[in-house]
This record gives C-alpha cells, structure tokens and sequence, in this order.
C-alpha cells in the first residue's frame, strides 16, 4: 500500500546521487529532532540492539501515537527522525499494520554497517511495540 508520508522520503532522497549526501541529509534531520524529555533518557526507554544509545518514548493522544527520541549517534539520530516522521500519529493498528518500504527505497539498509541495520530494526521492533500495547490497553479498557 503507497503511503504519502514515505513517498515523500524517497523523493527527497533522491535528489541526492552521493551516499555521502544521504548521510548529511540524515545528519540534518537528527538535528532537526525534537528534544526528548530528559527524565526519558533512561535505562527504561534505551533500545536494547543498537550499537548506539538510542531513547525512545510514545505516548497516545486521542487515539493516535506520538514519538520522541534522541540518540548519542548522529547518524541514528536521524534515522529515528524518519521513523518518528513515518510513524507519528497514526493510530496504533496502523503502526503495527505499516510496511516500512521506504528503508529498503531509499537504500537505508544495504548502506548500513550490519550493527546499525540491527540497530534499526530494534528501533521498529520497540516502535511498534509501543504501538500494539497502546492496541492492546485500548481494548482491555473497551
């Protein structure tokens, strides 16, 4: 299923013919991350799996999910941004439904050191399992 959000990463993306480009671009975006709430750059929100220190929190509001992050790593940084970009608010079925086909478009993951393709996969895996438990309290609160 097309979804407008990751469409408009591929095209942004491509303008850039240099992986080196890419990775300023992403760089850019890290920065671009709002702050996370310093009493969630803790042992209780790191992502297990990644290489680098990466933090992340969800919160529901009115039905809809919302993301922060940050990370020690600005190359992670950034990709967390996309991920927050991709993800946030959506509802939390549509998160846990989404296909991340933007990762492998945009070229994310055959560019990556195998530890920080785990890594990024750890970032998904703990984004969506934010999402599903928000999924599953709505329905035990129903």
């Amino acid at each position: 299923m097309k979804d407008k959000v990751q469409d408009e990463i591929i095209d942004e993306f491509s303008v850039f013919d240099d992986w080196l480009d890419k990775y300023d671009y992403l760089i850019e975006l890290g920065n671009s991350l709002p702050e996370i709430d310093p009493k969630h750059r803790n042992d209780r929100y790191l992502i297990n799996g990644c290489q680098s220190r990466v933090w992340v929190d969800a919160r529901l509001e009115e039905g809809h999910v919302f993301y922060t992050a940050d990370s020690d790593a600005i190359i992670t940084k950034g990709i967390i941004a996309l991920l927050i970009r991709v993800m946030n608010g959506r509802t939390p079925q549509e998160i846990t439904d989404l296909d991340l086909y933007f990762i492998d478009a945009i070229g994310l993951s055959e560019n990556l050191s195998p530890t920080r393709s785990n890594g990024l996969l750890a970032m998904v895996k703990q984004m969506k399992m934010y999402a599903l438990a928000f999924a599953n309290q709505h329905h035990a609160d129903a």
